[in-house]
């Protein structure tokens, strides 16, 4: 029996499986990268204080997602899922994660999935979830920023008004691009030269799934270290507030 998301209770939960990065420090090794905690460029807690500032409740999984351990979820983001190169033993996206990803998706759940230039994420395995949606994220690199003195080359040009409705001026640097056959499926995002698509969104049952090809929202580029004339935190802010209308109350 499938058992709708109770996306009533405004949860977002950020995975904490398929991602799950460690390093060593005086303290002995910790998780880092990517995470509500980390205040650091590294994490999210700009985008959590955001969450938290729009009436969302924090949350994380650290186990492989079930349409029942996800009941209480209304948003539920996936990013950067873990190569070997990252984890001794990643925990990779199997079918049946997808399977049950997808059943959630479709009964309301809200679904952001962020991949990575395709040398530092698990492209494969993703791209068993994102074929649920008929997406593909691409073995390829856009908007490849050489250095600092080029911050023009990571441009990311909004083409939905509806998700960013002031238009900022984004910045995604190093990121992959998104093949679409769901016909449904919408641009959100092109790359710096308008050729490729760096992010999209499907609906999915009575759910909806926002795909980039970056994990473009940590603190490092909202604004961390962007020049003042890239709007990352407002774009971040006008995301949140797009991401809260989909959830069924």
């Amino acid at each position: 029996m499938q058992i709708a998301p109770a996306t009533f209770a405004q949860t977002v939960t950020l995975d904490y499986y398929f991602n799950h990065e460690t390093h060593k420090t005086n303290k002995g090794t910790e998780r880092f990268h990517y995470l509500w905690t980390d205040d650091k460029d590294s994490g999210f807690s700009i985008w959590g204080d955001i969450f938290k500032a729009d009436g969302f409740k924090l949350d994380t999984l650290s186990v492989a997602p079930t349409i029942d351990n996800l009941r209480n979820t209304a948003v539920y983001i996936i990013v950067d899922p873990d190569t070997k190169k990252e984890t001794a033993k990643p925990n990779y996206i199997q079918n049946k994660d997808a399977d049950e990803i997808a059943a959630w998706v479709k009964t309301g759940g809200v679904l952001v999935l962020m991949a990575n230039d395709s040398a530092n994420v698990e492209l494969p395995h993703f791209n068993i979830l994102t074929a649920k949606f008929g997406l593909h994220f691409n073995n390829d690199l856009q908007n490849h920023v050489v250095d600092d003195k080029h911050f023009s080359d990571g441009i990311g040009l909004p083409v939905d008004k509806t998700i960013f409705p002031s238009a900022p001026k984004l910045f995604l640097k190093d990121v992959c691009s998104i093949g679409v056959t769901n016909p449904d499926a919408k641009a959100v995002i092109k790359s710096a030269d308008g050729k490729a698509d760096i992010a999209v969104i499907v609906k999915y049952g009575k759910g909806v799934v926002f795909a980039v090809g970056d994990p473009w929202l940590y603190n490092e580029y909202t604004n961390g270290r962007l020049p003042s004339a890239y709007e990352n935190d407002v774009a971040a802010k006008e995301f949140t507030t797009w991401l809260k209308k989909q959830t069924k109350r």
